[in-house]
């Protein structure tokens, strides 16, 4: 299931979790596609601010940072950003779409693998589409993050 492309695309990895690093950056490079990680939110931001990404797939909870957070900072900058939002959360949390401020929001479960590798091509192949920022969070997600 390559994607095909002239040059490899570009993904920023952002998660706390190095085995969950290392597991899914292992399936996106299999996919044909270059990837850059970072451990937290404030990193991957940063590398976000100093690089050029066509996708950014990022963990919800993580110290310094977490996901909503920079996927907000993120629009903030670039609101035709394609970024997929990764969670153990989703639906404790009622975390999707609108209230996140992701294109794509994904459960952490055993089905991971397959949607996180259809999801990128799908945001690969598709023009960016303007979201608007939301400086709301899911209320149970606001608890959790407060913990």
């Amino acid at each position: 299931m390559k994607i095909p492309a002239a040059s490899p695309s570009k993904i920023l990895l952002v998660d706390d979790n190095p085995d969950g690093l290392l597991v899914r950056r292992q399936l996106l490079e299999e996919l044909g596609l270059e990837v850059e990680t970072a451990p937290d939110g404030e990193e991957g931001l940063e590398k976000f601010e100093s690089g050029r990404f066509d996708v950014v797939v990022t963990d919800y909870r993580m110290p310094r940072m977490d996901g909503i957070e920079m996927i907000r900072r993120i629009r903030a900058r670039d609101g035709a950003a394609r970024i997929i939002l990764l969670s153990g959360f989703v639906e404790p949390l009622g975390l999707n779409e609108t209230n996140t401020g992701a294109d794509v929001v994904i459960a952490k479960t055993s089905g991971e693998p397959a949607l996180l590798a259809r999801s990128v091509k799908r945001l690969l192949n598709r023009m960016p589409a303007r979201k608007p920022v939301s400086s709301a969070r899911p209320a149970a997600a606001a608890r959790v993050a407060s913990l």
